[in-house]
């Protein structure tokens, strides 16, 4: 469902149906958790939704962002920061397949989890205010969105470090 919300969402705001957006955001978070309730209960996980979820936020999370940077509602610093974060991982972790031939497990970190929370909590922040600006929670909405790209790039440390200590560790 997050993957299928991300143009719904991104049309809904160009076209300035702000509470249309945050619905879809809502409504793909809660598809998204009930999935994965269900899948943690009957105990089907698979390979294909290991790789698929991760993308499926990081393609939500990244897109909205964007958007709403361009809008004027997240600062380009922050997205600037979460941007360049997945852009090392993903390029570090490429280089690594390519020099050695074998793939890291990536898990992710405690600082990484909470920092997609807050990513995503301040996007929904700021999708509730575009929506419904009256609400006084535009300071809150800030301090949670600056926190997350504080808390991206602290992980983001941690998770190269992880590559390096990998690279190092392996039999040559």
């Amino acid at each position: 469902m997050r993957i299928a919300a991300i143009p719904g969402i991104v049309i809904a705001l160009d076209y300035s149906h702000f509470g249309l957006a945050f619905a879809l955001f809502i409504a793909a978070g809660v598809t998204d958790s009930l999935d994965g309730a269900i899948a943690r209960m009957m105990k089907t996980r698979t390979e294909l939704g290991a790789y698929l979820d991760p993308l499926a936020d990081k393609g939500l999370v990244l897109t909205l962002l964007i958007s709403l940077a361009s809008l004027g509602k997240v600062p380009e610093w922050v997205v600037t920061i979460i941007v360049t974060r997945d852009v090392v991982c993903l390029g570090g972790y490429s280089l690594l397949f390519f020099l050695t031939g074998e793939q890291m497990e990536v898990r992710p970190s405690w600082t990484g989890k909470l920092a997609t929370f807050l990513q995503i909590t301040g996007i929904g922040g700021a999708l509730l205010l575009l929506w419904q600006p009256q609400l006084d929670l535009a300071v809150i909405d800030q301090i949670l969105l600056q926190s997350a790209a504080i808390v991206t790039a602290f992980a983001g440390s941690e998770y190269v470090l992880r590559g390096l200590q990998w690279y190092q560790t392996r039999p040559d």
